[in-house]
């Protein structure tokens, strides 16, 4: 790109602050950097015209677990380690909420769901037995009762006769999230530059160095936040999980109302504006889902509409509106890399598909870490 003086002077000179990805993470790091240093020049770089990544391309669950994915979670962690888990997970939501509020990002608390194939008996059958333990696991966190068994009031077919019901999860307006975090960081006199790639960097005195498809600059500190593309710039074990999704055309006097996991969690589905938002599949094709493409498979869309008429909405008429995909960062275990790279360069990232739930946290301790 041939910039002229003025550019360089304004947008990339006696840069503090260069933030790469202008998703959840990012855009809350930009905010907290700038509370702790109010004249700071801070830059943000995204390789989209929008964000890319998994934050506006996520189905907007305000959820820190169901029932069987903690149970999973227990196979592989301490319950010390579940516990604080699902602790920074609903830590990270309040955080969202009172960082934007409740209505400008359309929050309803209206519940999750869990819900089991009829082919999944030992399953469902272990999250009963195993109700009252994690129930009592989770008790300090809500001062309740997390998890309870509701009978199958939404009439989905295919499926065992009762649900696991959470009565602490809420859904979000993902676009309203996205689009008022811009707002808030723009108004901040913080600087975002869209389509701008990062193809690496070097660090060198007390400086960064910093080459994209456009320029090159430096930076006196460089945070990286683009979880699922984070193996691009470091050396971090974070791998690209995609996740495909669609949604229906608007359906006249939907009575579906609520967050919705199925099949382990490999599913989940709500409703949004009249309208069946529904996603998952990755496990029919885990190698083929870790990808950083953005594209849609014959396999999991055909799945993913099978079940929308098979077990969703079995007697209702439905029509598939559109299609996308998002990519997430995953790992071997949940837990969100949050650490130096070296004297001047930060990372946060590996939200393994909890970035509505711990990013505005995520991004608040990165921009701590500086």
């Amino acid at each position: 790109m041939n910039l002229s003086y003025w550019e360089y002077t304004s947008w990339l000179t006696n840069v503090d602050f260069t933030i790469v990805g202008s998703g959840i993470v990012g855009l809350n790091c930009a905010l907290q950097l700038r509370k702790q240093y109010p004249n700071a020049k801070i830059v943000i770089l995204e390789k989209g015209i929008l964000p890319q990544g998994a934050s506006t391309k996520n189905a907007g669950f305000a959820c820190f677990g169901s029932l069987s994915e903690i149970l999973d979670d227990l196979n592989t962690h301490s319950e010390e380690e579940v516990l604080n888990l699902v602790k920074r997970r609903c830590n990270g939501l309040q955080l969202l909420r009172e960082t934007l509020g409740d209505a400008t990002i359309d929050y309803q608390a209206l519940g999750g769901y869990e819900l089991f194939t009829e082919n999944d008996t030992e399953l469902y059958e272990t999250c009963l037995t195993k109700k009252n333990e994690i129930n009592q696991l989770l008790f300090p966190v809500f001062d309740g009762n997390v998890f309870s068994e509701v009978s199958n009031k939404f009439q989905f077919e295919r499926i065992q006769n009762h649900y696991i019901f959470n009565q602490f999860e809420g859904q979000i307006d993902t676009g309203k999230m996205m689009f008022s975090l811009l707002e808030k960081v723009t108004s901040n006199n913080i600087q975002i530059l869209n389509s701008v790639t990062v193809d690496g960097f070097t660090e060198s005195g007390n400086a960064v160095h910093v080459h994209t498809n456009h320029f090159d600059f430096r930076t006196k500190k460089l945070l990286i936040a683009t979880n699922g593309f984070a193996s691009q710039l470091l050396e971090e074990k974070v791998k690209p999980a995609r996740a495909q999704v669609l949604i229906t055309k608007p359906i006249p006097n939907l009575h579906i109302k609520g967050t919705f996991h199925l099949d382990k969690g490999y599913y989940y589905f709500r409703n949004i504006n009249d309208r069946i938002l529904f996603g998952g599949g990755r496990n029919l094709d885990f190698k083929g889902e870790e990808t950083t493409e953005f594209a849609q498979t014959e396999i999991i869309q055909q799945t993913l509409s099978a079940i929308l008429k098979t077990t969703i909405l079995p007697k209702t008429p439905v029509e598939i509106e559109h299609r996308w995909s998002g990519i997430m960062g995953v790992g071997s275990q949940k837990k969100a890399i949050v650490k130096p790279v070296s004297n001047h360069v930060y990372c946060g990232v590996r939200l393994g598909g909890m970035g509505v739930a711990i990013g505005s946290l995520v991004g608040k301790e990165l921009a701590e870490l500086v």
